[in-house]
């Protein structure tokens, strides 16, 4: 019997394909026994099957990748990006008619550290643009130097500056790209843009990790920022100049930040105006906290 199954195999090679989707075919599944599993799965992941916990459900099934949307179209990996800045130091910025003015909450984590002879806030990216960061420095590090690249190609393409808004727009797209594709994570970063041109004048512009920007009259972002946002809206005029931007700044700075005594040590300021980007020096800066106080004291006595 053996011989004659050997013999038709060697005679009809299709019969032993045959045999082997034979031997490794499986009977199909029951639709109830599979249910049975996905309801065991669910409950041992802590889910109702047939009510569960959806929002919770969700968020662990779709923020695993930036590429993809919850059913309620959210990305969720973009939203931690921006919650990951809400814990970031304070920033600011007040566009005044002769400048603008970048402030910033320093954050010493030891007195051990040496201080930096660079600014932990503030960059130049030009002769006539400058930002304040609030997020992770890394990746601010990277989105700045292609900012200086960008408007250095420009500068030796067109013997002119670049204009402010064009190239935020080039960065904001980078910061846009990293959302789209998968393998990459946002940038946990979000810039106060300052700058001039001869087109538009000075200029206030913010960006968050999604790529989008827009123009501000004044801004806050990072720790506290909604409050520090309150506080802008009820002290801003559009007729300050750029000293009075200055005290203005400082007062939201001690109304939001969590120190009790505001120091000079505790803060970083820069200004752009007419004469280009200028990093503000401590003594500089406990001069304008003591003008600060004198100005609230004369208030109140009035």
């Amino acid at each position: 019997m053996l011989s004659v199954f050997l013999l038709c195999m060697f005679c009809h090679p299709s019969l032993l394909f045959f045999f082997f989707f034979l031997m490794i075919r499986r009977p199909p599944r029951s639709p109830l026994s599979s249910s049975s599993a996905a309801s065991d799965v669910y409950k041992r992941q802590g889910i109702n099957a047939e009510y569960g916990d959806q929002p919770e459900a969700m968020s662990r099934r779709y923020d695993s990748r930036t590429t993809i949307f919850s059913p309620d179209g959210r990305l969720y990996q973009v939203e931690y990006a921006m919650e990951a800045i809400g814990h970031a130091g304070a920033a600011l910025g007040v566009l005044a008619k002769d400048g603008v003015v970048l402030a910033a909450e320093k954050i010493v984590t030891s007195k051990l550290l040496e201080v930096e002879k660079t600014s932990e806030k503030m960059y130049k990216v030009d002769d006539f643009i400058a930002c304040a960061v609030a997020g992770i420095r890394a990746d601010a590090n990277i989105l700045i130097n292609r900012a200086r690249l960008v408007a250095q190609q420009y500068q030796y393409k067109y013997q002119e500056p670049m204009p402010v808004e064009q190239l935020i727009q080039q960065i904001c797209d980078l910061k846009q790209g990293y959302t789209q594709f998968g393998g990459m994570r946002p940038f946990g970063v979000s810039f106060l843009f300052a700058g001039y041109d001869e087109k538009l004048g000075y200029q206030l512009y913010q960006s968050d990790p999604s790529g989008n920007y827009g123009g501000w009259k004044a801004y806050a972002i990072g720790q506290n920022s909604t409050s520090a946002q309150s506080v802008l809206k009820q002290e801003y005029d559009e007729d300050i100049d750029l000293h009075q931007a200055l005290l203005l700044a400082i007062k939201v700075l001690s109304k939001t930040m969590d120190s009790t005594n505001l120091t000079a040590d505790k803060l970083e300021f820069a200004t752009l105006d007419q004469n280009g980007y200028r990093l503000l020096r401590e003594d500089e800066l406990q001069a304008l906290l003591e003008e600060a106080d004198l100005s609230t004291n004369t208030t109140s006595d009035l």
